[in-house]
C-alpha cells in the first residue's frame, strides 16, 4: 500500500511540475530571434515556424509561437471573411521575404540558409 501511495505522490508531483516547464508566449517571443540566429528554428511558407535542429527549447518555442500565429490567422480570416489558408500563405510569404540572410527558411520541403 505504501508503494502505491509513493507512486501516487510522484505522479502528482510530475503533473504539477510539467506545466511549469512550458514556456510562456512572452518568453518564446523574446527567444525567437536567438533560436533563429542559432539555426535551430526557421520560417516555413505555410506561415508557421519549423524546427531545423531539435536542441534546447526550440520545439517548445515553435509550438508556442505557432499556436499564437494560428489564433491570429484565424482572427484575421474571420474579420475579413477569407479562408485561413489564404492568411497563412500571405503571412508565410512575408515571413520568408523578411527573414535575414543566414537564417533558415524552408524551400521545396528542405531547410536552406537564406
Amino acid at each position: 500500500m505504501k508503494t502505491f501511495a509513493r507512486l501516487g505522490a510522484v505522479i502528482l508531483m510530475l503533473c504539477i511540475s510539467l506545466p511549469a516547464l512550458a514556456i510562456s508566449l512572452d518568453e518564446a517571443k523574446s527567444r525567437l530571434d536567438e533560436v533563429k540566429t542559432e539555426g535551430l528554428v526557421g520560417e516555413k511558407p505555410t506561415g508557421y515556424l519549423g524546427v531545423v535542429r531539435d536542441e534546447g527549447q526550440a520545439r517548445e518555442i515553435v509550438k508556442v509561437i505557432n499556436q499564437a500565429r494560428r489564433e491570429e490567422y484565424a482572427r484575421i480570416a474571420e474579420k475579413h471573411d477569407i479562408a485561413v489558408t489564404k492568411v497563412e500563405t500571405v503571412a508565410g510569404q512575408k515571413a520568408l521575404e523578411k527573414t535575414p540572410s543566414g537564417q533558415y527558411i524552408m524551400k521545396d520541403d528542405k531547410w536552406v540558409r537564406k
